[in-house]
């Protein structure tokens, strides 16, 4: 998750006295940080664009990369070589995933709908790599996912006036999830234009009654 700490581990218990070792983002060709112990080396570097400023921190004993306050621009493939006695080389591919937005609920006033259905509609903006789904109770009444970078999701639904179910709409990626809870009474009243001919009929049944 955005924010938080990962560390990229060599699996080695203690670097010996002829180890280097060499991290590298691959992604931008960039050399992160090299070991060698023998003369005193332990460097992390900022990238070639800047974006691992004051966040890399090497282990000494292990020579394990820990990237701090990770965002987005972060994920991808990492490699460490370490040479000494032994040549070995260990690739991580890291994703990161953006906080979640809670999912906004509103009326559906452009969508045609009868006298007796509600229609509702979930969204969500700036989204990547999320579901957005309708639940009724525990089941779940559709769903839609993507995985492109920042776009926006919307997810209708229909529901009847008189429905006493429990609702709720929810974002989620593959670490974690926001639901949004609705009442249908609070969220279902009646559209501009629908206020308009309900208070057309009532007064046409009236005059129809004086008459």
């Amino acid at each position: 998750m955005e924010g938080d700490s990962v560390t990229l581990k060599t699996n080695v218990a203690e670097i010996h006295e002829d180890d280097d070792i060499l991290w590298n983002f691959i992604a931008e060709k960039s050399l992160l940080a090299e070991i060698s112990r023998d003369v005193g080396i332990f460097f992390t570097y900022n990238g070639t664009d800047e974006r691992f400023r004051f966040r890399l921190k090497l282990d000494k004993q292990t020579g394990s990369l820990t990237i701090t306050n990770i965002t987005t621009e972060h994920a991808g493939l990492y490699e460490v070589k370490i040479s000494g006695e032994k040549l070995s080389s260990k690739t991580f591919n890291v994703y990161v995933y953006a906080h979640l937005p809670v999912p906004n609920i509103n009326r559906d006033c452009s969508s045609s709908s009868s006298q007796q259905n509600c229609s509702l509609l979930c969204s969500v903006v700036n989204v990547s790599d999320v579901s957005l789904s309708w639940y009724k109770g525990n089941s779940l009444l559709s769903s839609i996912s993507v995985s492109d970078l920042s776009i926006s999701l919307s997810l209708p639904l229909e529901v009847e006036y008189q429905d006493k179910n429990t609702y709720s709409c929810v974002i989620n990626n593959p670490i974690s999830n926001q639901t949004q809870h609705f009442n249908i009474t609070e969220l279902c009243q009646p559209c501009p234009g629908m206020l308009v001919l309900i208070l057309s009929a009532i007064k046409l049944i009236y005059q129809v009654i004086v008459s």
